[in-house]
């Protein structure tokens, strides 16, 4: 068993879950690359480095979530950093399709609840019960650390000032659920305060990835930026902040 601390990345196969999960590799953890395909997980973490292992993780399946918990403990006996990355942003957009399009279908009046519910279950669900799973093993390390990527885009105060330029397409899918993700990021912190562990929100910006179809405006690097820095606080680190690599973002 290494001294190395371990994380565990949700979503790290791709995009910038696979990037947060090179940039702590070069600063010394031991990566865990969760990925509901294992396979995809592999590829992953042989291009992130030696000491990066796949780890198959559908944090819509509860079977799969004990599982992984379990591995992590049998396998690495610790966990001092989960980031919760892994989110989807539609099921519906086709390729070629533009944001303010799919919005457009997606309004509260139009908007399948099935879509909703689908997206909600990755994004919001799926974070609470991954880090439920995680916890017992957090809470044995000495300086743990939770880290949830939301999204500007789910900010309230933002959306609620009529000249925010993303005010248009906010809505129930997946605006809402990092609205949501941010609620439940808050109410991790508050409980896990007394625990001494860190919990808080990372906005990466709008990131070329497959999440937005590659519209983004961002590298996946300028991206990885602020969940890799909250993954890196120390004891006396923040909890229960929403924040960007540009600074604090209003709930």
């Amino acid at each position: 068993m290494s001294d190395k601390q371990v994380v565990l990345i949700t979503g790290a196969n791709q995009g910038i879950g696979l990037q947060i999960a090179k940039d702590l590799a070069a600063l010394g953890f031991t990566v865990l690359v969760g990925s509901w395909d294992f396979h995809r997980g592999e590829v992953a973490a042989k291009a992130v480095g030696p000491d990066a292992h796949a780890l198959q993780l559908d944090v819509t399946d509860a079977a799969s979530i004990a599982a992984a918990a379990a591995h992590i403990r049998n396998e690495f006996g610790r966990l001092d950093v989960l980031v919760n990355n892994a989110a989807i942003s539609n099921t519906r957009m086709k390729p070629g399709m533009s944001v303010e399009n799919y919005s457009k279908s997606t309004r509260p009046s139009n908007v399948s609840l099935d879509e909703v519910r689908t997206v909600w279950e990755t994004n919001v669900f799926g974070v609470l019960a991954v880090t439920q799973a995680m916890l017992p093993l957090l809470l044995e390390a000495p300086d743990a650390r939770i880290v949830n990527v939301s999204s500007g885009a789910g900010s309230l105060t933002r959306n609620a000032d009529p000249a925010f330029p993303y005010r248009p397409i906010f809505g129930p899918v997946y605006p809402a659920s990092k609205t949501a993700l941010n609620a439940m990021t808050l109410a991790m912190a508050i409980e896990l305060e007394s625990a001494g562990i860190a919990v808080n929100a990372a906005c990466p910006g709008f990131t070329k990835t497959n999440l937005n179809n590659y519209a983004g405006t961002q590298s996946v690097e300028e991206g990885a930026r602020e969940p890799v820095r909250l993954a890196m606080l120390g004891r006396n680190g923040p909890t229960g902040t929403f924040s960007s690599a540009s600074g604090p973002i209003p709930w």
